[in-house]
């Protein structure tokens, strides 16, 4: 596995049976679709959807069906439909048991920057601010550095979207977790193939190794 499936696979580890959860735009939205055999999750989207369901064959497709990211989706037999306000009101009263997000930088201390780069047109923040304050577990799919420039950084240099809000980011090198209390950033898997230094290399900031540093990936 590479790039992207190795990151997809290893972030479906994440969902376990019986949560709730989030999938962000790009990278996160795939992860639904590598479950472990058996796990039954409830996906939300806050455009007011719940229990959204696989993407459409080409007969299925319903041009009304959408999640956030606009792509056309199906949803359960149990699914509803809500207004946008009645999902954030989900988010921000903590019932979201996962949010999995795309990032453009993250911060030592798991600040997270993912909406902005100065000088883009976009068209608004979306809900990143409300899931990463709102949702009990934030991970971060990404890919390890842009173009080679580092995206793990001491501090973030783009606008944040959230101080101390990353508790577990995983790109297609590494997975790093950040402690609770501490903040500390913590090296606690590394792809197959791959050495210390090389994770050492790509990351712009310090970080721990964990004793009981694995592998991931195979």
């Amino acid at each position: 596995m590479i790039g992207r499936e190795r990151i997809v696979r290893r972030a479906a580890k994440e969902l376990k049976d019986g949560m709730f959860v989030n999938l962000g735009i790009g990278i996160p939205t795939i992860c639904a679709s590598f479950l472990d055999e058996g796990v039954d999750i409830t996906l939300q989207s806050e455009n007011g959807m719940l229990g959204i369901n696989r993407f459409p064959t080409a007969d299925e497709v319903d041009p009304d069906l959408i999640n956030a990211g606009k792509q056309t989706v199906t949803i359960m037999k149990n699914g509803s439909y809500f207004s946008s306000s009645e999902s954030f009101a989900m988010i921000r009263g903590g019932h979201m048991d996962l949010s999995i997000l795309g990032g453009l930088q993250i911060a030592a201390n798991g600040d997270l920057a993912n909406w902005i780069i100065p000088g883009k047109m976009v068209k608004g923040m979306g809900g990143a601010m409300d899931l990463v304050s709102g949702a009990k577990k934030c991970i971060v799919t990404m890919e390890h550095t842009a173009r080679g420039q580092h995206k793990f950084l001491p501090e973030c240099n783009l606008p944040l979207t959230g101080k101390q809000v990353v508790d577990m980011a995983i790109t297609e090198m590494a997975v790093f977790e950040w402690a609770k209390d501490t903040r500390e950033m913590m090296l606690t898997e590394i792809a197959t193939g791959l050495a210390l230094e090389d994770v050492q290399k790509a990351t712009g900031c310090e970080f721990k190794v964990s004793p009981t540093l694995k592998e991931f990936g195979n």
